[in-house]
Formats: structure tokens, sequence, C-alpha cells
């Protein structure tokens, strides 16, 4: 099954995965791929200010430094004119470096999970046993995945290639304008894709995807 988390900006949806990712890796499910979380900064006015991304890679829980935002990284001299996100016009100035090294850490997963499964070694005991059952994770996929085919376009090749013996499962985070894009690429490769909002309810359907029903 895919699942689409889907809402607003500043909705909550990273917060969430993250609570969820532990409480999964916690009853033995293996939780791999990224998590976005931001870099905030108190405003001096009670409220918080978002300064740029970070991407956690799952399950090591490395963090690497993302994005900036635009108008920040124009002023500290850290705006690449030749970037990716330059290219895209996007708010925020996402490192090509950065870009690079995730898509390494998703190549990794999917060699991998392409070794388990030709080898019989981690996806045939996890068939039989429920040792091994993983859920592949990606926050987020923008404009630059779903419009013009760049990015993070080793989660993509993940994503295209649909689910495996080691990831039966995903959750990609999207913007709601996004969704139909996601939709349209990924949900027959995956029998469907259920949508998301953060929630209790969309806890219990990832959960029940895995037998957890609590």
């Amino acid at each position: 099954m895919l699942f689409l988390l889907t809402g607003d900006v500043q909705i909550g949806k990273t917060r969430w995965l993250e609570r969820l990712a532990a409480e999964l890796a916690a009853e033995g499910v293996t939780v791999a791929g990224v998590v976005a979380p931001g870099v905030w900064r108190a405003d001096g006015a009670g409220s918080f200010e978002k300064l740029g991304i970070d991407n956690v890679l799952l399950p090591q829980g490395e963090r690497v430094p993302f994005a900036r935002r635009r108008d920040l990284a124009m002023a500290e001299g850290s705006f690449d004119p030749t970037s990716q996100s330059a290219a895209a016009q996007l708010a925020w100035e996402i490192s090509d470096d950065a870009i690079a090294e995730v898509n390494r850490h998703f190549d990794t997963i999917m060699r991998t999970d392409v070794s388990s499964e030709t080898s019989g070694g981690a996806a045939d005991a996890g068939e039989a046993s429920g040792a091994f059952r993983g859920l592949a994770v990606v926050d987020e996929l923008g404009r630059l995945e779903l419009m013009r085919d760049c990015g993070l376009t080793s989660a993509v090749a993940l994503l295209d290639a649909g689910p495996t013996a080691c990831f039966p499962h995903a959750l990609a985070v999207v913007r709601d304008w996004l969704l139909p894009n996601a939709e349209a690429r990924f949900a027959a490769r995956w029998g469907g894709a259920q949508v998301l909002a953060p929630g209790d309810d969309a806890r219990a359907l990832v959960r029940a995807a895995y037998g957890l029903d609590r």
C-alpha cells in the first residue's frame, strides 16, 4: 500500500510522521527513508520563524542540513543561482550536494532491498516470520520531483518500483495541490493510494497495514 500524507503547510505532517516512525520502529517495523523537520528560531514575540529544513536519514538518524530560506541564503551568500531549487524558483535554497547525499541514501535502501530479495535471505525470513516488515518514507515530494523530474530522483525511483518483500508499504508526504500528480504517477504501481491527513485515524490505518491494530 502507498500512503500519501498531505495537507497545507505547517499543519504538523512531519511531526506526525516522526512520532509514527518512532512508534513503528519500537514495534519491530523497519522505517527507512527520510523525514524533513524544520529549523526554527524564536522571533522574540512568542512565536517561531522557520529558517530552514533538515533531512533526517532513517533508520540511522543522521541529520543532513538540506534547505535554507531563499532570502536568508541570498543575504548570507550561500545562494547558488545554478542550483535545481533556484532554477525552479523555489522559496527555499536547496543544496545540490544535500540532494545528492539524500539520493545516495535512497540508493542504499534500494540496493539493500534488492540484495535481500535476490539472496533469499532477509526477504524470505521476513515473509516467513514477520521479522522484516519495512515502511519506506519520503518527506517530501515537491515541485522538483513531481513537476521537473529532478530533486530526490532516487526516492522517486523507489516509489516507481512499487512494493517489495522488504518494503510492502511506503508513505510519501506531498502538498495537497500536488496530490493529483503523485496519485497519477505512483498509485497504479502500488495497487492504489490511501490519502492521509495527520491524526489518529491515519495512524490507525498505517498500523493496521502491519497488523498493529491498537
